[in-house]
């Protein structure tokens, strides 16, 4: 198209001319342009399909043949094949397992409670002859001070010469078992008239001490709390003070103390917060309030309010109803009482009306502990008329008991606040000091127990898990206590307690009794109270790291099953084991393996009944697949020791092939050496469980031709490849056989499958990780995985596939064999087979060793295993690469799962308060903004200096010294594991980020959960796509 002028004609040719010059540049443009876009084009599909499904295909093969070669998982099949004929496959019935459990477990336990109740006879015996001696001088062994002596070199008073001898049975601490001793807590004068003289008396218990032990050699810790402070400790052990030298220690506090003296009851605390109670007052009150709270268990409810001119609770999310006196409820009132503040007038009327009509409310409505109730006052004085309150609410049966706390010195109140708790069935006393609290406290539980020692209600009780305090150790344990009364004639109806006794059991004792092999690689038990509470399960984790030191969690025997078996959304089963029923559950449930970070899918069946005799529910798990069958077949013991005494051989020494706690010659013994003696016959007093060795010995026989096949390759030195360093296999009855194929100076995983490597051995609570993912996968196809940074020593890939055994129909998994190898051993193979392009002449065209692409393994949970940059190894793929790992969620080859943790600890800022209080304060929330702003603002200043010239050297190290520092509290946390999508076997995509587009190929390795990832290396998406990450978030909730 030509353009005219209406000018010159000189100038419409000019224009005329311009014009084909024109169309040439045009087109020249057209042509660059198009050419620009082939090349985009052309770089985009760099990455063809076909040439990463070739390297997939070669590298699945290569890992295979490794994996098969060093592992020897055919010979072992072939072996379990060539047996089928022999053996014979049953189906586990669930019901009539935990019915067995159940039975078991309630024997034991049936043996310590028949202990107690020895005690306690002879405890009120001995009392019933002793006679009370004002002025007795006795020398008892106390065991802060035993075996010291002075300057001189003669034992102090109280101490003396007592032999102890450590003891395996006894968490390896030194005891004598032959003798008891006592301890006392600082704040008690250790030769007090009531302190000698019932010590005195209970020295009748040593002889029943050492016969319930020589008849139930499975007891522990017996012992003898008495009210007046001092305890009795069967077997006699040196008490180590605090880091002041200071025994806090104080029988009276514990658990089973205050739960086998008194009844379930009901308390309310009202305390006086006016303005006369500033001060010392308040600290005071403060501190009676968390002793009370103290002495209160999951059995108790409870409530507090603070008065003065107008009444308030101090959680205001607990106004008008009482609430289960558990660990978290009373830690929070904790909290709570440490920020209240005193203003105005003190005015009682109202908070005792207010206390009245939630416990009158809780008894009509059948809630709270159905038992006792009080109300527990704390003021430093009374001066209104409210008589007319307990007219009205309490008189004349007088129900709730009263009970009063006068505050300070001033004692001009006293009388008031006497009368209250005399007219009401309670108990006055004065706290003028801290010192006082402790003992003043403890009176009102003597007060609510003399209904039960009038009536002689010899109650036994038993206490929810708790860690053993005595041998300050990390053990969970449970107490079964008894109150002790006093017969005598003239003191029956005045009620008096003389003490508790009681002793511990380990819980690990006795899911001893509900045996692994039997549950299935994912079955399991657990326990329960009928609080709902967990006793044991595998998934209860009660500690947690601080630094380096493990300690428990503040709220680690109070988690609810509810909190463990989340997939319950309808707690059918938490009702059904609370209630103490008999029956069966199935759900369909997601679990984690290897801390969390693999996420499985399972079929559940749920068996549960209640343990006769205790508050206390027995559980198993059988999952479908895994738990429903179980294979027996049979070898005679000459054969079966044969091959048992190999050097490669071990078995899970946590587990219970023979008994070796009852006899204490034998608790030195590990397993395999207790096994070995008893079928040699050195030991044939031994009680074993002779379908575990059966099975043991069965297995043992038939992966015997596994040592010499391994010695074959290992001897080979010139065709070993390099990397390879263990060779390993399970089995259904724990036996474990590996062999080293390289010295620990050349081994990258030198942890692995030793002592300090749980994760990967058999435990009381679950089988390998290896054999548990293992299961998961078809016989024959291996699984690969990195193991988490910490629990591994190097660089290593873990390669294993399960072994089964079929009958007919039915097939069960006989166990898991796999290698255990370096990263570099796969990365060789990796990188020379990603080098090569079958068909093509010359110069490979794609290479992953080029910088233009890069190349990843990953498994089938998005965990990289091999990649260019070696600290990618083990990462999580989304942290690697966001974009990536978020197309291919949205194309569904992998899924997004959410787990949830409710044991989990998150860090909280220590100046933190309660995030409950905004929610119901808008006030407050302001204040807090402008304080906080504030705050900051006047560290801005002092930041910048701007007063500078004073001082300037206070003022850094004031901002210095007041950094925030967080600390560990209980929260619930949601964190996401990722699973891929097997029927989704390639797949490839174009991801545009800004100004560049990046293309990936994603192509299953065949034969195993892995996957080969080519990604374009030219195109950073990182600003697009932050990297995905695997952190949990807290949950929070909104009230």
């Amino acid at each position: 198209m030509s353009r005219w002028s209406t000018g010159k004609a000189g100038n419409a040719v000019r224009l005329e001319r311009s014009g084909p010059r024109r169309r040439r540049l045009v087109m020249l443009m057209w042509i660059t342009l198009f050419s620009v876009l082939c090349l985009t084009v052309d770089g985009q599909m760099k990455i063809p399909p076909e040439t990463v499904q070739q390297w997939a295909v070669s590298f699945g093969k290569e890992i295979a043949a490794l994996s098969a070669k060093y592992s020897g998982a055919k010979l072992l099949q072939k072996k379990y094949k060539d047996i089928e004929g022999a053996v014979k496959i049953e189906e586990v019935d669930g019901e009539e397992l935990v019915k067995k459990f159940a039975e078991e477990m309630e024997e034991m336990l049936g043996r310590k409670m028949k202990s107690v109740k020895k005690l306690a006879e002879a405890a009120e015996d001995a009392d019933l002859v002793h006679e009370y001696n004002e002025t007795l001088q006795f020398d008892y062994f106390n065991s802060l001070l035993i075996n010291t002596v002075d300057e001189d070199g003669n034992p102090i008073p109280l101490g003396g010469e007592f032999p102890l001898e450590r003891n395996e049975h006894f968490n390896k601490l030194p005891v004598n078992t032959q003798q008891s001793n006592i301890q006392v807590p600082t704040n008690v004068y250790n030769q007090d008239p009531d302190i000698l003289n019932g010590v005195y008396m209970s020295e009748a218990l040593n002889d029943i001490f050492v016969d319930n032990f020589q008849k139930d050699p499975t007891l522990t810790w017996q012992y003898f709390g008495s009210s007046t402070g001092f305890f009795r400790l069967y077997p006699g052990i040196q008490w180590t003070p605090d880091e002041n030298g200071v025994v806090t220690f104080d029988c009276r506090n514990r658990n089973w103390y205050i739960q086998a003296a008194t009844s379930p009851k009901d308390v309310i605390i009202v305390v006086d917060v006016s303005g006369s109670m500033k001060g010392l007052r308040l600290t005071i009150a403060k501190h009676t309030i968390n002793t009370i709270l103290d002495t209160l268990g999951e059995n108790d409810f409870v409530n507090i309010i603070a008065y003065s001119d107008y009444v308030r609770y101090v959680e205001p999310c607990f106004k008008g109803i009482l609430v289960q006196a558990d660990l978290d409820n009373r830690e929070h009132f904790k909290l709570l009482i440490d920020e209240l503040h005193v203003r105005g007038e003190g005015k009682v009327k109202n908070a005792m009306k207010e206390s009245f009509k939630i416990l009158n409310e809780a008894a009509a409505q059948g809630q709270g502990s159905l038992c006792n109730q009080a109300i527990m006052l704390i003021t430093d004085g009374a001066m209104e008329d409210f008589q007319d309150v307990f007219q009205e609410f309490n008189w004349p049966d007088r129900r709730v008991r009263v009970f009063t706390y006068l505050i300070g010195r001033e004692m001009t109140f006293a009388e008031n606040v006497k009368w209250i708790a005399c007219n009401n069935k309670g108990y006055y006393t004065h706290v003028s000091t801290l010192a006082d609290v402790q003992e003043n406290v403890m009176e009102y539980l003597h007060v609510l127990s003399r209904p039960m020692v009038i009536n002689h209600d010899h109650d036994i009780i038993w206490t929810e898990a708790y860690m053993d305090s005595v041998a300050q150790s990390l053990l969970m344990m449970t107490s079964v206590a008894m109150p002790v009364f006093s017969k005598k004639e003239e003191t029956l109806s005045h009620g008096i307690l003389l003490g508790v006794v009681g002793t511990d059991v380990a819980l690990r004792e006795l899911m001893r009794l509900a045996p692994r092999y039997k549950l299935g690689i994912q079955g399991y038990a657990f326990l329960i109270t009928n609080n709902g509470y967990i006793l044991s399960h595998p998934e209860l984790r009660p500690l947690y790291k601080e630094g380096k030191k493990l300690k428990p969690k503040p709220n680690y025997n109070s988690v609810d099953l509810s909190e463990v078996e989340w997939e319950d959304t309808e707690e059918k089963l938490r009702t059904a084991m609370v209630k103490g029923e008999t029956g069966t559950l199935s759900l369909d449930v997601r679990t984690s393996v290897d801390k969390g970070r693999r996420v499985l899918f399972l079929r559940n069946d749920y068996f549960y009944t209640d343990i006769k005799e205790t508050p206390f529910s027995l559980g198993i798990v059988l999952s479908r697949g895994y738990g429903e069958y179980i294979f027996t077949g049979n070898v005679s013991v000459e054969d079966g020791l044969h091959d048992l005494l190999t050097p490669d051989l071990t078995i899970a020494n946590e587990w219970t092939y023979c008994e070796t706690d009852i006899d204490p010659a034998h608790r030195k013994l590990t397993q395999l050496e207790a096994v070995k003696k008893y079928l040699t016959g050195k030991e044939p007093d031994l009680d074993c469980d002779s379908q575990l060795l059966q099975q043991t010995l069965y297995d043992a026989v038939v992966s015997a031709p596994m040592e010499a096949y391994w010695t074959a390759l290992m001897l080979n030195t010139s065709g070993m490849d390099d990397g390879i360093e263990t060779a390993f296999l399970g089995t259904r009855s724990g036996l474990l056989r590996f062999q080293r194929y390289a010295g620990i100076e050349k081994r990258t995983g030198r942890s692995f499958l030793t002592s300090t490597d749980m994760e990967n051995m058999f435990t009381l609570d679950h089988f390998p990780v290896w054999y548990r993912r293992a299961a998961e996968y078809p016989a024959g196809q291996f699984l690969y995985y990195m193991p988490r940074q910490d629990t591994r020593a190097g660089r290593i890939v873990i390669s294993a596939t399960a072994v089964t055994v079929t009958v007919g129909k039915k097939t069960a998994i006989a166990g898991a064999i796999g290698v255990q190898m370096s990263v570099g051993a796969m990365e060789s193979k990796f990188w020379a087979i990603t080098a090569q392009c079958s068909n093509v002449e010359g110069v490979c065209p794609l290479r992953c060793d080029t910088l233009d692409i890069d190349c990843y393994a990953i498994d089938n949970n998005g965990f990289v295993l091999i990649s260019k940059q070696r600290s990618d190894a083990g990462k999580f793929f989304g942290e690697v690469d966001g974009s990536v790992m978020t197309t291919l969620i949205r194309m569904g080859m992998f899924k997004r799962v959410s787990l949830f943790d409710y044991q989990a600890m998150c860090r909280m800022n220590s100046h933190s308060v309660s995030s409950g209080r905004t929610l119901f304060s808008p006030f407050y929330g302001l204040a807090s903004a402008f304080k906080w702003i504030l705050s900051n603002f006047l560290l801005f200043l002092l930041k910048f200096n701007i007063c500078g010239f004073w001082h300037t050297e206070h003022f850094a190290e004031a901002y210095v010294h007041k950094k925030k520092v967080d600390i560990l509290q209980p929260c619930d946390t949601e964190y996401p594991s990722f699973i891929y999508e097997p029927s989704v076997k390639e797949t490839n995509s174009i991801i545009k980020c800004g100004r560049c587009q990046k293309m990936f190929v994603v192509q299953q390795i065949p034969e195993s959960n892995l996957l080969m990832l080519v990604v374009q290396a030219d195109c950073d998406c990182s600003k697009q796509y932050p990297p995905l990450t695997l952190e949990p978030k807290e949950v929070k909730y909104i009230l």
